[in-house]
């Protein structure tokens, strides 16, 4: 029986058992699709990066849910390169990875934050009622209305994109209760993989906002703290002037306190494509006996 490396890696996190969860296979080149499809299925993270050699950057990676390969996920990036750094794979300093969506930058610091380039981000406005939206996520239509005043519903995309939208205040965010049927329906409706709502109303002084993120159409109900969502919100804060002035070096957002994995992103704008930055903690580490490659059986009535 053939056996594979595997790990659970918590990112954006200091702390075992906080952050978002990744599945980490360090060793995938030889893994065929449906191989990955179970790995990532058995081991249950939102995501499961796969490590495999590339001839266009340093290291490729795909991403597996436990559905579904999408072709991008911020904490998983960040927690793969953070396993690869503690475990002496790579050293501090600039790489390259190859992904679904391009050539990425991948920057890690001395103290283990791992930076991660987004795409060039796209930003656009989208015509949808606040009532469909509040009925989607369970929440209130006058608590979006009043968040949108100068900040509209809108699309954000650096590699996956987001139906982002802006609510009132933390307890609001808190007492969401979101349809996933109807959050798939409307994020689809959208052109979107997910919705991530956010409020300026955060926990910590220093951060910038409090998000969560719905991302249904892929097998992930909520997805605890997200990269690629993080990422997207900075740009859209951005794009429509949310601040005062420019907008600041860095963004810090809050997510996962409500499905208890606190975690935090860090988003710098400046430049042509985002950077998404984060820690990560390496929570389990083991073997995981490979499938076998098997033709799929027929089953008659």
């Amino acid at each position: 029986m053939t056996e594979t490396r595997a790990l659970l890696v918590d990112a954006f996190t200091d702390d075992s058992c906080a952050g978002n969860a990744a599945g980490v296979v360090p060793d995938a080149g030889g893994l065929t699709d449906d191989q990955m499809q179970a790995i990532a299925a058995e081991l249950g993270a939102s995501e499961t990066a796969f490590l495999r050699p590339s001839d266009a950057a340093d290291r490729r990676l795909r991403y597996f849910t436990p559905t579904t390969e999408v072709d991008l996920c911020g904490h998983a990036t960040i927690a793969s390169h953070a396993h690869l750094y503690d475990d002496g794979a790579l050293v501090a300093g600039e790489h390259t990875l190859e992904t679904n969506v391009g050539v990425l930058d991948i920057e890690v610091a001395e103290d283990g934050t791992v930076w991660m380039a987004q795409n060039p981000p796209t930003v656009r406005e989208v015509e949808l009622s606040y009532e469909r939206v509040a009925e989607a996520t369970g929440t209130e239509a006058a608590a979006l209305r009043g968040a949108s005043d100068d900040i509209p519903l809108a699309v954000a995309d650096t590699g996956l994109p987001f139906l982002i939208v802006p609510i009132t205040y933390l307890s609001d965010l808190g007492d969401a209760d979101p349809d996933f049927d109807a959050v798939e329906a409307l994020a689809d409706d959208v052109g979107a993989a997910g919705v991530y709502m956010f409020s300026f109303d955060a926990l910590d002084r220093a951060s910038t906002a409090h998000g969560r993120a719905w991302v249904p159409g892929v097998g992930v109900d909520e997805d605890p703290v997200t990269g690629t969502a993080s990422g997207a919100a900075g740009a859209y804060l951005a794009r429509f002037g949310a601040f005062d002035g420019d907008a600041p070096d860095e963004m810090v957002f809050e997510q996962g306190h409500f499905v208890d994995r606190p975690g935090r992103v860090r988003v710098r704008v400046a430049g042509d494509a985002p950077m998404v930055g984060g820690r990560g903690v390496s929570t389990l580490d083991g073997t995981l006996a490979v499938p076998a490659e098997t033709e799929e059986e027929i089953l008659e009535a």
